[in-house]
């Protein structure tokens, strides 16, 4: 019992003096060498990382164009629909009672037309036999042409009352994937409400907000890679720059387009990380920090330290981080230079007893 004294009374002292995490303290077994590397800039990776998300490449919102309950919605989230599948069905009674009067107009301009053409008729005879005037005929022309015109106007009209009609089943536009709904059946529809989004599956890009003061660099980057959400970093096939900024943001959006095979098995909205890096970067005026491994850097809330070598023995020390370079590591800011040497293992090196490996 004697002989664990002494190291549970190092792990509390250790945890009193604010140097270890609580896990690491109760974890020591033995003091032990710990790896230890000298920090180094990565000039193949210069440049910086930003946080995007992913967007479809076709997304559409489909909306109401007539107004009416919606008497069924037909899909869920998640669902796969083929194009011109109904996707929700709007009470037509209103429509179907205008295509009805519709077609009664065209029937009663057919009657209209029918009349005024036998009238036109008989009144070219008459001036032929000399007993109407040429005024008389001009009238029964007139008529005439005004009957076809109305004709063509109910047809019209009727045509469009079809049209509202039609709008009632709510359709895909194209083979898709039902991303979210809008409206559950006896809500009220009118036009232009949005019912589903819809976007087509396995056709994404990476969409990144670029700092103005970036924007520079990202043309100049030799490379450009998105880390999608299972971790792989992956070329983009094609990459644009939108030629406007935000006035409010003052960034510039970059949309990376991901191959197919790629972006499969992914949706809109999961989170990337975009990086712009290569010696075009470098050469262009991009800054080439020190990169440390994440395992080397201690974590005590909003506090980050390092563990530094100095007379043969570990240092604390905190430090400021940049940005989050990959597989690279993290961005050292301040704190800690290219050359000096560090603990690798930080939970390992807080240990008591723990001596640097070289």
């Amino acid at each position: 019992m004697s002989s664990r004294t002494p190291l549970l009374a190092t792990a509390v002292a250790a945890l009193i003096a604010g140097v270890l995490p609580v896990g690491a303290a109760w974890a020591q077994a033995a003091p032990g060498a710990v790896p230890t590397a000298v920090l180094a800039a990565a000039p193949d990776r210069a440049g910086f990382v930003l946080t995007g998300e992913l967007q479809a490449l076709r997304q559409s919102t489909v909306a109401a164009q007539t107004a009416g309950n919606v008497l069924e919605l037909a899909v869920k989230a998640g669902d796969r629909v083929r194009a011109g599948q109904v996707l929700a069905r709007i009470d037509e009674r209103s429509a179907a009672a205008g295509l009805a009067a519709a077609d009664a107009g065209v029937a009663q301009a057919e009657a209209m037309l029918a009349n005024a053409r036998a009238q036109a008729e008989r009144t070219r005879e008459l001036k032929r036999q000399g007993f109407v005037s040429q005024a008389a005929l001009d009238a029964a022309e007139t008529q005439l042409r005004a009957a076809q015109a109305g004709q063509d106007q109910a047809r019209a009209g009727r045509s469009q009352a079809a049209l509202a009609r039609s709008f009632a089943a709510v359709t895909a536009p194209f083979d898709a994937v039902v991303l979210a709904t809008h409206v559950e059946a006896g809500d009220l529809a009118a036009p232009g409400r949005a019912l589903v989004t819809l976007y087509a599956p396995g056709r994404l890009r990476a969409v990144a907000q670029v700092p103005s003061t970036r924007s520079s660099l990202a043309r100049a980057a030799s490379t450009v890679e998105v880390q999608l959400p299972d971790g792989r970093w992956v070329a983009p096939v094609s990459r644009t720059e939108l030629p406007s900024a935000d006035p409010v943001a003052q960034t510039v959006e970059w949309r990376l387009d991901l191959a197919p095979e790629a972006a499969a098995a992914f949706a809109p909205g999961q989170s990337v990380q975009v990086r712009f890096a290569g010696a075009a970067a470098a050469a262009a005026g991009a800054v080439v920090r020190p990169v440390l491994p994440a395992a080397a850097v201690l974590q005590r809330g909003e506090l980050s330290a390092v563990y530094v070598v100095q007379d043969g023995r570990f240092v604390l020390r905190p430090v400021r981080l940049g940005a989050v370079q990959g597989d690279a590591g993290i961005e050292v800011l301040a704190g800690l230079k290219a050359g000096e040497r560090y603990a690798t293992d930080a939970v390992k090196a807080g240990l008591a007893g723990a001596q640097p490996a070289n």
